[in-house]
Formats: structure tokens, sequence, C-alpha cells
């Protein structure tokens, strides 16, 4: 039975990484093969992959999902969209010194007022809020709210964040966290993986605020994952098909990429289309699509630790970590990234 202490690790908080690179091609790249950890800068990925290789990213742009205001009766709160439901309600994680009650007004960012419908989610987490019907929900975040940096990164987002908290091929709107392994990739880099002949092809899953949530059960067994959307285009089923044919492999840019091609191979041949995941992958996990992964390095007890362990082995993950903590790597949304392949 696996228990949470089984996906723990010491991290220095100096080694938490608080702010991008200028140059996103210049973080470190560790390249984990079977017994070998091979130390290289990003740019130099190329160079690790093969004609016919398939690298999968998700598009999914981070919205300027975090509001703060006042409720009717004064006390402060802060919003974390969730995701919007139609035009004008969506779902929130709030923070308030008292839980908002049905009915209640909040009035966000001194520009526009919220009412809180009710509670929502499997564990009622979530609160339903609607929105005024004179734009979209969308529309007012986007507007007004500010981008929602990870609790671990202590500086409020400015004007650089506003860039390099975004992957430079985002374009669907959606999520409240970057797909973080994505950062690293630049226009220069994309050139550089085309000359090789490594392809590229696209799936969407929005990240939800419930990605930054602890795991509170020591079995894991009973833990239950959050739920987030994500949709496969058949142009991207396609290229897989094609990359097999081929003799390639399918690498997944990102553990969000990773999770929206295995769940919808679940059902065994992979399939085209949009829907509601809540995978939790943990070792003895048995993969159906990806064959590697590129990442960063994720928080101790977390359910992506767990998740590159059922892909590259726990043992194997214990010593990278040890070894990236060793040669001080940067760690989190803004720190460096591994390449892992499938045991």
């Amino acid at each position: 039975m696996l228990t949470l202490a089984d996906f723990d690790y010491f991290l220095p908080p100096e080694l938490i990484a608080q702010a991008a690179l200028p140059d996103r091609a210049a973080s470190r790249l560790l390249v984990v093969s079977p017994g070998r950890l091979d130390d290289h800068v990003f740019r130099e990925l190329p160079a690790f992959l093969r004609e016919n290789d398939l690298l999968v990213f998700n598009d999914s742009r981070v919205l300027h999902a975090r509001l703060f205001g006042q409720k009717d009766t004064g006390g402060q709160v802060e919003v974390m969209i969730e995701r919007p439901l139609g035009d004008h309600e969506a779902l929130a994680m709030v923070r308030a010194s008292k839980s908002p009650r049905p009915g209640t007004r909040l009035r966000l960012m001194e520009a526009f007022e919220v009412e809180v419908v009710g509670r929502a989610g499997a564990n009622a987490e979530f609160f339903q809020l609607r929105f005024p019907p004179d734009a979209t929900v969308v529309d007012y975040i986007e507007r007004y709210g500010r981008l929602p940096l990870p609790p671990y990164i202590e500086h409020a987002a400015d004007a650089d964040d506003e860039t390099r908290y975004q992957t430079v091929y985002a374009r669907e709107l959606g999520s409240v966290a970057a797909p973080t392994a994505g950062l690293h990739f630049d226009e220069a880099l994309f050139a550089a993986l085309a000359a090789r002949g490594v392809r590229r092809a696209f799936v969407t899953l929005h990240v939800g605020a419930g990605t930054f949530q602890p795991v509170r059960e020591q079995d894991l067994s009973r833990h239950q994952m959050h739920r987030e959307l994500y949709s496969i285009p058949q142009d991207t089923v396609d290229a897989i098909a094609a990359t097999r044919a081929a003799g390639g492999r399918v690498i997944c840019v990102g553990t969000t990429s990773l999770r929206a091609l295995e769940s919808a191979a679940q059902g065994g041949a992979l399939a085209a289309g949009s829907a509601e995941t809540g995978i939790f992958i943990t070792p003895g996990y048995r993969f159906q699509v990806a064959d590697g992964l590129i990442t960063n390095f994720h928080l101790p007890k977390s359910t992506l630790l767990m998740l590159v362990s059922a892909l590259a082995g726990r043992d194997t993950i214990r010593r990278a970590y040890a070894h990236a903590v060793e040669q001080r790597y940067r760690f989190f949304s803004y720190g460096d990234a591994m390449f892992l392949q499938k045991t």
C-alpha cells in the first residue's frame, strides 16, 4: 500500500525559483536514463530526441483568475476562479474570515459585483458565483483580474510574469495555473526541433485551482483527485497514430498533456473529444500513450510527484530529486526541468 510518506523529500526553501530566467531555454535539463543522470541546458533538448518523435503540448492559456474584494458586510475576500460555467456564472474558491452564504454579494476589484449562488463540487469546496449580465465571465476576469501565481511564489504578479507565466503557444483561455514544462520552449528551440524531424501536436487541459490543494490522505487509495476539463483534437490522435507507425515516441510536455492523453485512452484506443478527468496516476499504473515526459520538479507529497514516479520508477525519481537538490537545480513552476522516459 502506497502512503503519502513514500513521496516526501527534503527541499531547501532557497531552491524554489521565485522568478523566470530571462531566456526561456536557458533553464537546466536533467536527462534521466536507465542508471544515468546527466546535467544539460534545456536548449540542448533536440539532442535527446529522434526523427519522428512527437512532442505533445498543452495549449491552455492562464486566466487572470485572482480577484480581491469585500462582502456586502464589509469583510475582505479573495476569489480564485476555478472555471467559467457558461457566460455568466463561475466556480470559484473564496477565502474569507467567514464563508459567504447564498445570496451574499461580493464587490470585486472595486469594479463590479457578483452574487454567491451556493456551494458546489464533490466536497462543496467551491462557490458558484453569478456575474453581471452585461459581459461574460471571461471578459470580467481578463479585464479586472490578476494573474494567479502559485502560492510558493512570494511576489505579486508583475509585467514580467504577464509574459513569462504563459507559454509562447498558449491560446485556449481556461487555466488558473500555467502548464509549466512548456515555459522552457521558444521559437528558436522549435526551429531546432523541426530541423531534427521532431513533430508537434496539441491538447488542451485547463488546470484548475485544485492543483494546489495538498494530499491529506495518508492512504493514497482514499485520495480523490480534483477534476479538470480537457480536449483532444482529431489531428493529435492522427499524429500519434502516425508517430507509432513511423517508430517514433510520444513525449508529453508536462503532466497536464500526459493526463489528458491517458484520460482519453482509458476506454482502450485513444479517442478525440472533450471530457472531464479526475485521473490519479500512481506507481503501478500502465501507460497507454506516453513514452516519455518533459516536466519541471514537483512539490513533496504531491500527486504530480506520484505521477512521475509511476512513469520513471520510484527509486529513479528519488535519485533524480536527490541529485537535483545536491546540484542546486531550481524547483517548481519557474524552475528547471527533467526529461524522463517510461520504464
